[in-house]
């Protein structure tokens, strides 16, 4: 197989504790062994100032509306946009992005009860053309995902579990409504068996057209 060096964005996406970080790493390392140029990404982080919002984001002493917390977010994100992502794709590398704007629409759209068109015109304009080439939800049930991460949280981690089925509810819409884009994986399989699953997809988009 060859690769062809294109630059593309993936997301990964789902709930806390789905297991996406677990997944971007194993991806690098795939694309990398097929001769890709691969930079992982974080949101919100990956420069000074992204990272400096996500600080105040996470701080569980941070107290901000929803209508803030959105704003943060998309801060960040054009930031990390402007300064990394449009870059790196230019130069024909795979961004692999944890999370992108696909969380806000979850977490802040669904998870916050916020209105989801203004959330979604908030995107556009923090990232202007730029849309994820393929985004991989890791699809948990709540109560393992709390089971999975523990007791040091942060303020988002903290959240109720409540919140947290409307988040996850909110990536089951995006990917219905953006099938060809957002596709749903079981995240309670063994990680190889989830992993062969993302070799599948991050193949199909990259090897074999």
């Amino acid at each position: 197989m060859t690769a062809q060096q294109t630059g593309r964005l993936i997301t990964f996406e789902g709930i806390d504790g789905c297991g996406k970080s677990t997944h971007i790493e194993l991806a690098h390392g795939h694309l990398a062994h097929h001769g890709f140029k691969v930079s992982v990404l974080r949101e919100p982080g990956s420069t000074e100032i992204a990272e400096t919002i996500r600080a105040i984001l996470l701080d569980r002493h941070s107290s901000m509306s929803p209508l803030t917390e959105l704003l943060l977010y998309e801060a960040a994100r054009a930031d990390i946009v402007q300064k990394q992502i449009q870059p790196l794709i230019e130069r024909g590398t795979i961004v692999l992005c944890d999370r992108f704007y696909d969380s806000t629409t979850a977490y802040q759209g669904y998870g916050r009860k916020l209105d989801v068109r203004m959330v979604k015109t908030l995107h556009r304009v923090a990232v202007g053309k730029i849309v994820p080439d393929l985004t991989l939800v890791f699809d948990l049930d709540v109560s393992a995902a709390f089971d999975r991460l523990g007791k040091d949280l942060d303020r988002l981690e903290s959240q109720s579990r409540a919140f947290f089925r409307r988040v996850r509810a909110g990536f089951l819409e995006i990917a219905r409504k953006e099938k060809k884009r957002v596709k749903v994986i079981d995240a309670t399989l063994p990680i190889a068996e989830v992993f062969e699953i993302v070799k599948r997809h991050l193949d199909h988009l990259l090897l074999h057209r």
